[in-house]
């Protein structure tokens, strides 16, 4: 049976979630996507998590989308001599790199990038912006600062550097070795933390070399800046609202990601909304009703997909977690209000045959009552086309490329499958169809709107727009 909602989920694979049982539960919850977090675990794990995952799909015979998380850079003071020491508000503490365990008075912070790139009067944040730190007096390895907001400090906790561009690479060289292991094994996306600039995904695209989707993680305020650039570069994006909530003004993060979601859908680029969604399921059986408004939000805007970390990575309840993300799912796009929103915003389509066709074709579908948007696609353009149009009606991408296939699980409304190309028109209606009745879709005496591209099997060249009765 097709999925009754469009707006797809990711869940984060994790100790409570890794074995073939449980993930087969998860997708039948939801899960349309499994995030492999490659901060955590080893590769032997990863790779016996892939094994299993993909096992799972040819049991249930759906495609089934891996998004492979690198953890980039991890900035982090070093050890103290206790273990951790309480930091007075207005005390002088100084970070520098010496390596020798820290005091009440001083810390190692071993990124010697941090230090080229302060300025006098920048805020150093702590333990996920609890403690602040202003920089007084600094040079290439060291920082003399003030204690603004005071607190525990302890070993190795992270550090934020808000309103500073690091003169550093977002891939490390564990990110490396993991983005080889990761393309070897054949995940479908690649999501790069600490994006900062546009120059930090054309290294990632160099890297990858479309073995797999390239996402950004948008966790930088120096990426909102140069946001429509780095959308560009991308293949999809993640609003990572964990380290942007942090180095943001708190109340300024729902407006970025109502403009990250807005630019996404104009751009036609899948957009996740994530972190700390329905955080309480971590050990809880039941959302708070705030997180349970936080998920409905990022659908009335019209995100592709909603993400899940903890709660289904190692949190105490992952299906109930994922089945109750795709009720609220399923409400939303129920309620009158959710198709008014998405009919008000639709991108003007670019001067190409392509765009005409697509955009052409969610509005006969609404006008003649079609129960599909059928699209024929090798690279997955023609269906990422039709996804950014938010039609009325569910998109059937058929593809004979797995890769494709698994891709673009990720997109709004897509439900791909896998079969031969086609080389005829009547061989294009006949199987558009029969696969439609099949999955579900439709019935004898649907109608269905199919697109395709002529030479049939040539990659972006849709120019074709059929409309088709379903025969019994």
């Amino acid at each position: 049976m097709p999925r009754l909602c469009s707006t797809k989920i990711v869940a984060t694979l994790g100790p409570a979630t890794s074995d073939a049982a449980m993930i087969r539960k998860l997708f039948e919850a939801g899960a349309d996507v499994f995030r492999f977090n490659f901060s955590h675990g080893t590769h032997e794990d990863h790779r016996a998590r892939h094994a299993t995952l993909r096992a799972v799909e040819r049991e249930l015979g759906h495609p089934i989308g891996i998004l492979l998380d690198l953890q980039g850079p991890k900035l982090r003071v070093g050890a103290f001599a206790e273990g951790k020491v309480m930091l007075e508000t207005g005390a002088r503490f100084r970070l520098d790199l010496d390596r020798a365990p820290g005091s009440a008075v001083r810390a190692n912070l071993p990124h010697p990038e941090i230090f080229a790139a302060l300025e006098d009067g920048a805020d150093l944040l702590v333990d996920d912006g609890k403690l602040r730190l202003r920089v007084g007096a600094h040079g290439v390895d060291f920082a003399e600062c003030e204690v603004i907001t005071g607190g525990m400090i302890s070993d190795r906790k992270g550090v934020n550097v808000p309103g500073v561009v690091l003169p550093i690479s977002p891939l490390t060289e564990k990110d490396r070795r993991d983005l080889a292991f990761g393309l070897d094994l054949g995940v479908d996306w690649v999501a790069l933390s600490f994006v900062q600039r546009p120059d930090d995904m054309a290294e990632a695209r160099r890297l990858v070399q479309g073995r797999a989707g390239v996402l950004a993680k948008l966790e930088k305020p120096s990426a909102i800046e140069r946001l429509e650039e780095i959308i560009d570069l991308s293949d999809a994006v993640m609003v990572a609202r964990g380290d942007l909530g942090v180095e943001m003004p708190p109340e300024t993060v729902p407006g970025t990601q109502k403009r990250i979601v807005r630019l996404c859908r104009r751009a036609g680029k899948p957009v996740i909304v994530a972190t700390q969604m329905l955080e309480t399921m971590v050990n809880s059986p039941t959302p708070t009703r705030a997180e349970a408004s936080d998920v409905a939000t990022a659908v009335y805007d019209g995100a592709d997909a909603v993400m899940l970390s903890a709660e289904t990575a190692s949190g105490n309840f992952p299906v109930e977690a994922v089945t109750i993300m795709e009720k609220i799912i399923e409400s939303v796009e129920h309620d009158p209000l959710y198709r008014p929103i998405m009919d008000a915003v639709h991108a003007e389509p670019e001067h190409t045959a392509a765009d005409a066709i697509t955009a052409a074709a969610r509005q006969v579908a609404h006008t003649v009552g079609a129960r599909a948007i059928v699209t024929y696609t090798t690279s997955g353009s023609t269906t990422l086309r039709a996804s950014r149009e938010r039609p009325d009606t569910p998109i059937l991408c058929l593809t004979e490329r797995v890769e494709t296939a698994r891709r673009v699980t990720l997109a709004w409304g897509v439900h791909p499958v896998v079969t031969a190309d086609v080389r005829s028109f009547e061989e294009m209606v006949e199987k558009a169809c029969r696969i439609a009745r099949e999955h579900g879709f439709a019935k004898a005496g649907d109608r269905v709107v199919i697109t395709a591209g002529v030479p049939f099997g040539t990659p972006g060249a849709t120019n074709v727009l059929r409309v088709a009765w379903v025969e019994g």
